[in-house]
């Protein structure tokens, strides 16, 4: 993510934290995340993207040996260190990525980091460097917008975010523009995005060294059947705006 588009993040930290409570995020993206990746005991994991630390916490927390949380976001790392501490969990949060770091990781996780690439050469660059930190017959995880997300701005609404195309004429333009509009309870904040292709993320995971690469949608782990899920998430599970890639570094 390129500095100018991880300043948008600053002011947001206590929002994002915020969000782990909506029930979009509570009920499917969060437990769905955690259940694909599954027991991390011992294992070292980096974070990348880490915004205010959730991720990096609760992996911890379930016996992760090593948790480095990156961000380039200067407020994002001051909440995540301050939130740390005060949980008394041993996690680096860096803001760079230092060659040391290369190689060095079981797993890589990257919640919503590949839809703020905005173009295709940073797309790449990303995918280069998330596989990068691996050792071979890592595993990546990571959450892109969904190539068949609703395109129609209010869809997501009841969930507290608007996804909002550039050109509503053409949703689906590979590298095109997409605003996240934060609107749960009055709160606000919006963030530039972009949108890539399923064939463009293959591609550029293909490239990045990523092998037995898989898609996987988001669901509520607690209710086997959509029908069986409370009525208020049946238009997100029907149409999520995201779900995940899980990949291996190739060795």
């Amino acid at each position: 993510m390129g500095n100018e588009n991880a300043e948008q993040f600053n002011e947001l930290a206590g929002l994002y934290e915020d969000m782990a409570e909506w029930p979009f995020r509570k009920d499917i993206e969060i437990p769905t995340v955690l259940q694909t990746i599954g027991d991390v005991e011992g294992l070292s994991v980096l974070d990348f993207g880490c915004g205010t630390g959730m991720y990096s916490r609760w992996l911890k927390q379930r016996g992760a040996a090593k948790v480095v949380g990156y961000d380039p976001t200067v407020g994002m790392l001051n909440y995540a260190r301050r939130r740390a501490e005060k949980e008394g969990l041993d996690i680096s949060f860096v803001s760079e990525l230092k060659p040391g770091l290369r190689g060095q990781f079981d797993l890589v996780l990257a919640v919503y980091v590949l839809p703020y690439a905005s173009t295709a050469a940073e797309l790449q660059a990303m995918c280069n460097e998330m596989v990068g930190l691996l050792r071979p017959g890592g595993r990546l995880v990571t959450l892109p917008i969904h190539p068949s997300y609703d395109p129609h701005a209010n869809y997501y609404e009841a969930y507290g975010f608007r996804l909002i195309a550039d050109d509503p004429e053409d949703p689906f333009a590979d590298g095109g523009g997409v605003t996240l509009e934060l609107c749960m309870s009055g709160q606000q904040g919006k963030v530039a995005a972009w949108y890539w292709s399923a064939s463009s993320l293959e591609r550029a995971m293909d490239e990045a060294g990523i092998k037995s690469l898989e898609w996987r949608e988001l669901v509520a782990p607690a209710y086997p059947t959509i029908e069986q899920a409370p009525e208020s998430l049946h238009a997100y599970l029907q149409k999520p705006h995201s779900n995940i890639i899980v990949g291996i570094r190739g060795r």
